[in-house]
């Protein structure tokens, strides 16, 4: 286990030193566990970062290697029918120790472009013992490593491979008879000339890293990026859907229609509950994780090692839909060529290069991030999701909205035009600072909202005040947002409360957001905001949901149709497949070449929770997507390219 302690210490008045050492304490702690295949070898990037409370983030680099054995040469001496498995243990130990040494060393002396200094092949030479199956070299290319003439490393290290077992077994092999039949001195010899080379290995490897510290790290860091998202795969489930081009009224119409439009669900038939397939199918994998083995040889974080089988399960559905340029969402929609694709975002390529090459162009890239809250929020409420944004791009300029504050019970409209007011000031003091640095060659405008926030954005983007920089506009993370209502909630208990909100407090957004704001639907504020181009210049949206969300209705939070409302043939009705039909034209509209589209279900695990009021009336979960960043940090890393 490694374990690393945030300590907070108080400094003297002029501030200039910290008091004495006993009045430290211990303020967040941060654990990793190193499993047993990475004992005898790993070079890592580790990012220690704390908590909620402590946004500390420490870059480290962590380096193992299997240096020297406590065993004697009295120890390595055992009856005449064979050699003990204890000395055997030891020296296969130093050989894969040693093997992935000199590959680590050939994998990042490669990818920075330097070579090792002060390391001669010739002691790396295991003499006698090179003959065992020099072929099998492990480096190919690792004469450019070194600076030395001769033969290479990879030629050196060709007994190895017979020494070393399969992957989910380090040390404990039994097939290698060859370092069995060695007799004892050799044995020992062995032993001793892999101790010396290892220290000769290690040193070197120190001083390359000292004089390439910066460069090293940097490659560490893109490989565990990648790496992370083949990790942190075991808690995301990926789906294919296809989504219709337009919903009918009612589901009784033209049964002929029933199948051709709602062709969407591969894993459902439509009839079914929505909310308790996605509980079911996370609860299916939540089991399959508890069962699991995680082999790996990658650190271990214990904020989601702890105990795997608790961490939130997420549900990815993912569209990526390619569509010309010049025409029309009625076109597209009466294509019947046009389908829509799954494509997961590429981790490496444009983005891992993109870092190094946009400074070379005059001026540079705004790349903002706006958050907002969600009723009678505060606006620190996003900063856990704003931490893992920082974290993915520290060049990212944030602003957590603090124009309605406060201010969240009054109409749409006006909480709109204040957060509109707020953006435009922020963007417009970030481009003159940039001024003086060649200025601002490219603006990414991003959005992220948290229940009511996410209308609020819609209304902003609907403000004349907006309008210049809608071309701007990148990736949008709305979590939990009722993008359509709160028409066909289930939870009675819920309801209850906002009709005591209308009632007693008279909170104008509570009726805009029950309809209640005018008689006649096609009145009302949210009809009016679904036909408003709000959703439709993002390059990337995310929806994400919660079926334990009882404060959000499901169907609002994924802008998807609902069993109720697919069989009302009245008016309301009709109002709302409207209404979603024109959200998901928007969302198909040609504003790009290719617009990522995903679903996100979030199924947090609540079993410590009990049968509190929160958990009946769905408050635990809404507030839940504030308290954790794991499905935040699941989301981010899995598709960096969509918020950087």
């Amino acid at each position: 286990m490694l374990k690393f302690e945030l300590i907070y210490a108080p400094t003297l008045d002029n501030g200039s030193e910290l008091q004495a050492s006993s009045v430290t304490s211990s303020a967040a702690v941060h654990e990793f566990r190193i499993p047993h295949r990475a004992l005898l070898g790993l070079h890592s990037y580790c990012p220690v970062h704390f908590d909620a409370f402590h946004s500390v983030l420490v870059d480290l680099t962590l380096h193992i290697v299997y240096l020297k054995a406590g065993a004697i040469k009295s120890s390595l001496k055992v009856p005449d029918q064979g050699l003990g498995p204890t000395s055997y243990n030891i020296v296969k130990a130093l050989l894969t120790s040693r093997k992935m040494l000199l590959e680590e060393l050939n994998k990042i002396s490669g990818a920075i472009g330097k070579t090792v200094e002060d390391l001669d092949v010739a002691d790396l030479n295991l003499g006698k013992y090179e003959s065992f199956n020099a072929s099998k070299s492990g480096l190919p290319n690792s004469s450019k490593v070194f600076p030395a003439t001769g033969k290479g490393v990879g030629q050196l290290a060709g007994i190895l491979h017979d020494f070393l077992e399969r992957p989910n077994d380090m040390v404990n092999g039994t097939d290698d008879s060859m370092l069995y039949t060695l007799p004892q001195e050799e044995l020992f010899e062995l032993f001793l000339t892999l101790s010396g080379q290892l220290s000769l290995l290690w040193n070197a490897f120190l001083k390359f890293h000292r004089l390439n510290k910066t460069k090293i790290l940097d490659y560490l860091h893109d490989v565990w990026a990648i790496d992370r998202k083949a990790e942190w795969s075991i808690w995301t489930v990926h789906s294919k859907i296809e989504m219709p081009h337009r919903y009918l009224r009612s589901m009784t119409d033209d049964s002929t229609h029933h199948h051709s439009l709602l062709r969407g669900s591969v894993s459902r038939k439509f009839h079914d509950d929505p909310v308790q397939n996605s509980v079911s199918r996370a609860e299916l994998h939540r089991k399959s994780i508890a069962q699991m083995k995680i082999n790996t040889q990658s650190v271990q974080d214990m904020h989601i090692y702890a105990d795997p089988s608790r961490v939130p399960v997420v549900l990815i559905e993912q569209h990526v839909m390619v569509v010309p340029q010049h025409s029309s969402s009625k076109d597209l929609a009466s294509s019947p060529e046009q389908k829509d694709t799954i494509v997961l975002p590429k981790l490496q390529g444009e983005s891992l290069v993109s870092k190094s090459s946009a400074g070379k162009k005059s001026g540079r890239i705004l790349r903002a991030v706006i958050f907002v809250h969600g009723f009678q929020g505060h606006h620190l409420d996003l900063r856990l999701v704003r931490n893992q944004w920082l974290l993915l791009d520290p060049g990212a300029d944030c602003l957590m909205s603090e124009a309605n504050e406060d201010k969240t019970s009054g109409d749409f409209k006006e909480m709109g035009s204040r957060l509109a007011g707020e953006v435009v000031a922020f963007l417009k003091k970030k481009m003159d600072k940039l001024s003086r640095y060649g200025g601002c060659k490219e603006l990414k405008l991003n959005f992220v909202g948290h229940s009511i926030g996410n209308i609020i954005i819609r209304s902003a983007l609907a403000e004349p005040a907006l309008q210049p920089y809608l071309k701007n506009l990148y990736t949008y993370m709305s979590i939990s947002g009722p993008h359509l209502g709160y028409w066909y909630s289930s939870n009675s208990l819920f309801n209850s409360g906002l009709w005591l909100l209308k009632k007693l407090k008279g909170v104008q957004c509570i009726h805009q957001l029950t309809f209640s704001d005018d008689q006649d639907p096609q009145n009302t504020y949210f009809y009016k905001l679904c036909k408003l181009k709000t959703l439709e210049n993002f390059k990337n949206i995310i929806l994400l949901s919660s079926p334990q969300d009882g404060y959000v209705p499901y169907h609002s939070a994924r802008i998807e149709l609902c069993p109720a409302a697919s069989s009302d043939t009245s008016k309301k009705g009709e109002v709302f497949t409207e209404m979603l039909n024109n959200c998901l034209d928007q969302i198909r509209a040609p504003s790009s070449d290719t617009r990522t589209f995903m679903r996100c279900d979030v199924n947090f695990d609540q079993s410590n929770q009990g049968r509190s009021l929160n958990t009946m009336i769905g408050r635990a979960a809404h507030i839940e997507f504030l308290e954790t960043d794991v499905y935040a940090k699941f989301m981010m890393w899995s598709f960096p390219d969509l918020f950087r």
